[in-house]
Order: C-alpha cells, then structure tokens, then sequence
C-alpha cells in the first residue's frame, strides 16, 4: 500500500459563494419506505415524525421524514412501477437522491447558481399551507443526484407543507447521531476535476483536501470540497487504473453510475453511538489487529483503556494539526455492495482520515473477495 502525503489546502476568501446555511436534510429513494423507514428507526434510532401520501393528496410517493439530532432523513417510495423514482429505486438501488441545502432566499440562489452553470432540474416552486410555507427549487448533481434550495417559512421543524405528523410511532431508541458530517461520492474516472469545478464556481465551495491512494487491488484519487463554514463537505472519489477492481469502480457498477457512496454522520460520543447501533444490529468492517499496534506511532500516546476499548469495537483514530478524530464504517447497509454509513466523531480534527486509508482499504478488499468482486 501506498499514499502521497495529503495535500490540505486552506480556504481562500471566496467571493460570490452562495449563501448556504447548512444541509436541511437528505433524501433517499427507496423500495418500500414503510421498511426502509423500521430499518433506520431500529438500527440507527432515527424517530419517524412526518408523512406524506395517498392519504395526504399525494398520488405518486409515499415519504416518510426521520429525524434524530439535526440530522432529517426523507425516505421516498414512487406507487408507480414506471414513476422517476421506481426507476430510480429499480436501477441504483436504495440510494440518495436530493442533498438539500437550507437557504435564505431561493430565487437568488437558484438563479445564480443557473447562470454560473448549473443544470435547473425543477425552478423555484412555492408550497404553503396553515402552518407555514417552504420555496424549493432544484439544481443536478453528479450521476442521478441533485440538490434542492430549501427556503422555510415557519416550517422551522425541518418539515414540509402536505406532509401530517406521525403521532403513534414505536418508542425510538436515539443513538446519539448529531448531525450530517459529509457525504462521500464516487464518481467515473476522469470526472473528478469537473465536479470539483462545479463545487468550486456554481456554489462557491473551496478544496481543502487532495490525496491519492493505491494498494494491490484499489487505486483511488480523492478531493474533498466544502463551503465557507465547513457545515458542507463532499468527498469526491474516483477509481485510478492499477490493474484491478477498486471498490469505488465495485460501487460504480453496482449502483450504476455515479453517486453517494456514503453519509457520515457526526457523534459526539462515537464509542456509545457504536456500542448502541451494533447491538441493533449493524456490522462493521473488521480492522487488522495489527493497526492497533502501530497506532501511537501516528496518534500519540493513547490511554490504555482507550485504545482496549477502540480495539473492541474497531474504531479507527487519526489526527491533525488541529486534534483527533475517531471514525468508523458499517458494511454495506443496502442488499448491493454500494451504500454504507460511517460514524465520526472530531475531537478539534477538520480532516477526513487520511491515516486510515489504509486500514480502510484492505478492510473493504477483504469484503470484495467474499463477493467474488475482486
């Protein structure tokens, strides 16, 4: 295994970024949403609060809103075979669909960011009823994915107007996830710098990470974009030729296409949040003894205890010029090989883990072989 030192760049004064002021929620096109929604209830603790459907006036989806911390999941079922979000759901699997940023002012930001070169997907479209009103508009994304613009006017729960509260849910377990850290896409070699650019000029966002990493089997170039407030941050990967099957170009062709290839959601507590979400059921990628060997010669030193206990549960540590960091990946958490979720924890660190690139890989390549995928 080998990796060129990262490159962390610092953001420069961006002039002219839109006024994002955070994610307002995630929105995933799946099978069976009525499942999908048990599945993240029992598994990761989100509480489902929200839905909309047939019984609400909608005759094309079914959608169910999750929500645990900041974080807003909307899972959304097409109830036609041939709808634009079967097919979808048919062709890539549960998947992500719509990373959805808050903003002021829509009109503004949907019109800047056209005229800088985005693709309008849907233009700004106003929904109101008595108890507040929401402004949407949508820009595309790489592969399938896109991402609303999400103006809220009294609808400050992260809700949206048609949608009826859900009063009877099972008691929820929450597992401590706070917020949405990143999301990790994966993309066709050779498309990497354009979506950087994309990030760059239609939204503003600046680079701040840069690395490349290869083993025996993967090869992999990474950037990371994120904007002014470091509230947003895409990790953007795509597979390099070294003469095998790396699992980005594994993701690439089981889902088809670019997309979100993973959501890291942020705790502050990683080893609780572990400890609850493996007891639902959750299954980590299994670390080599042998990284926990050599971890203090990267980290520092680490409490005994600490480290028995991050051993235990297979968490990995890395740190910066800024602090530490503790992160974790769940194997695939879809029936193909393409979605899966981490959990991090930032103890002052802005990185994403470059030191466990390693450990990572050849965790994820022992997975492949399993499938027969390598």
């Amino acid at each position: 295994m080998a990796t060129l030192e990262p490159e962390v760049l610092k953001p420069a004064t961006i002039q002219g970024a839109l006024p994002l002021e955070g994610i307002d929620h995630v929105e995933l096109y799946v099978g069976n949403a009525y499942q999908a929604a048990h599945f993240y209830r029992t598994m990761f603790g989100f509480r489902p609060v929200a839905r909309a459907g047939l019984e609400t006036g909608v005759r094309d989806r079914l959608s169910i809103v999750m929500e645990q911390g900041d974080i807003r999941l909307v899972l959304t079922s097409g109830l036609d075979p041939e709808s634009p979000i079967a097919r979808h759901a048919a062709l890539h699997g549960d998947a992500v669909k719509d990373v959805a940023f808050r903003v002021a002012d829509v009109d503004a930001a949907f019109h800047t960011a056209v005229a800088r070169g985005a693709r309008p997907v849907s233009p700004p479209q106003v929904h109101e009823d008595e108890h507040g009103r929401v402004v949407r508009a949508t820009i595309a994304a790489p592969g399938e994915t896109v991402h609303s613009l999400v103006e809220r006017h009294g609808y400050t729960d992260m809700r949206f107007p048609g949608f009826v509260a859900i009063t009877d849910a099972p008691a929820t377990r929450p597992t401590g996830f706070v917020e949405v850290d990143h999301v990790a896409v994966s993309m066709e070699q050779g498309q990497l710098d354009h979506w950087v650019a994309f990030y760059k000029d239609v939204l503003g966002f600046h680079q701040s990470h840069h690395e490349m990493v290869w083993t025996k089997h993967s090869a992999m170039n990474s950037k990371v974009v994120e904007d002014a407030s470091g509230k947003i941050k895409f990790p953007i990967v795509e597979p390099a030729h070294n003469g095998g099957k790396s699992q980005v170009q594994e993701y690439l062709n089981f889902n088809h296409g670019a997309g979100a290839q993973h959501v890291a959601f942020l705790s502050d507590d990683i080893r609780a949040t572990v400890r609850a979400i493996r007891e639902n059921g959750v299954r980590f990628l299994r670390i080599p003894g042998t990284y926990y060997e050599m971890l203090e010669e990267r980290v520092g030193a680490v409490d005994p205890a600490l480290m028995a206990e991050l051993q235990e549960l297979g968490i990995l540590v890395d740190s910066d010029d800024d602090g530490r960091l503790m992160q974790i990946f769940s194997e695939p958490i879809e029936a193909r090989p393409t979605m899966f979720v981490e959990v991090i924890e930032r103890q002052g660190a802005q990185g994403f883990g470059s030191g466990n690139i390693k450990a990572l890989f050849e965790a994820v390549e022992r997975e492949q072989e399993l499938r027969g995928n390598i």
